[in-house]
């Protein structure tokens, strides 16, 4: 039997309960799976065939630890799914740019850099933006994110400097058309389409997180929607060479045939197996054909 370790968080160490769903599969595979918290010291990281990211969801709030942790398993020839240079290169939202730059739709966004002084109206009125959304370049799960306007950006601009004291910025416009379209996540695995989803805010909020009261649908996306969705990810293996991505997930907002897209998740996404039948299976041969 092989032994993988799905690497999870000090809140949270055990297995998910989406997650859960691959222990069967797997094991029909020769694949024993162990939960293991990527920051426990005790963790004895060599003895695993593969360590798979699934819930490190504190990576963003301790990313030099990660990234840390990241190097010394690659330096002692653990695998690691995904590969550490895709992890690594979708830590930091700069990797919008990326996809940008080789013509993937996605919202306008202006980067602020740690400790750089910037005037949040002007920004708006310079871009003629009515709204945006303000994040951490290093977030997950929504955290530090919030909303601003044309109307409220001088009140808000004490909480922009506070997060730029942190560390860079996003300033990214509000597409409005989350709150009635909703956010859109695509489920590949092994490079080839799963399943999606689609994540609905609660009335009056953005944010679609169920946390926040969002929630969420399976969804069967057209075969030009789930192009498009691909063609994200095909952009990201250019930018981060390191081989197709074991599991990847694509959040965007529909926009006719194409997907405007929010993020590229590489790292511990949410899959959402329990909302496909097969999608626990598919899951499991994309790690067994990694192994």
């Amino acid at each position: 039997m092989l032994r993988v370790a799905f690497a999870t968080w000090r809140s949270q160490p055990g297995l998910t309960a989406d997650d859960s769903l691959a222990v069967e599969p797997l094991g029909r595979r020769g694949i024993v799976v162990e939960p293991g918290v990527w920051s426990a010291r005790s963790v004895a990281w060599e003895a695993f065939d593969a360590v798979v990211l699934r819930s490190c969801w504190d990576y963003h709030v301790r990313a030099r630890a990660f990234v840390r942790w990241l190097d010394r398993l690659q330096a002692r020839g653990v695998l690691v799914i995904n590969a550490p240079p895709l992890v690594r290169w979708n830590l930091d939202k700069r990797y919008l740019a990326d996809l940008a730059a080789r013509g993937i739709p996605g919202e306008p966004t202006v980067r602020l850099g740690r400790g750089q002084r910037a005037d949040l109206g002007e920004i708006l009125r310079s871009h003629g933006w009515s709204g945006a959304v303000v994040k951490p370049a290093i977030s997950a799960s929504a955290r530090g994110t919030w909303r601003t306007s044309t109307g409220t950006s001088l009140a808000d601009q004490a909480r922009l400097d506070r997060l730029l004291a942190r560390g860079a910025v996003l300033v990214q416009r509000l597409n409005d058309r989350i709150a009635t379209a909703g956010e859109w996540s695509v489920v590949f695995f092994a490079g080839e389409f799963s399943h999606a989803v689609v994540k609905r805010p609660a009335p009056g909020e953005f944010r679609v997180q169920e946390k926040l009261g969002g929630t969420l649908a399976p969804v069967e996306p057209s075969e030009a929607l789930v192009r498009s969705a691909r063609a994200a990810l095909d952009a990201s293996v250019q930018a981060a060479p390191a081989g197709e991505p074991v599991y990847a997930r694509v959040d965007g907002v529909p926009e006719g045939n194409r997907l405007v897209v929010m993020e590229v998740e590489l790292i511990e996404p949410s899959l959402f197996l329990a909302t496909a039948p097969a999608a626990a299976d598919r899951f499991a041969a994309a790690i067994a054909a990694a192994l």
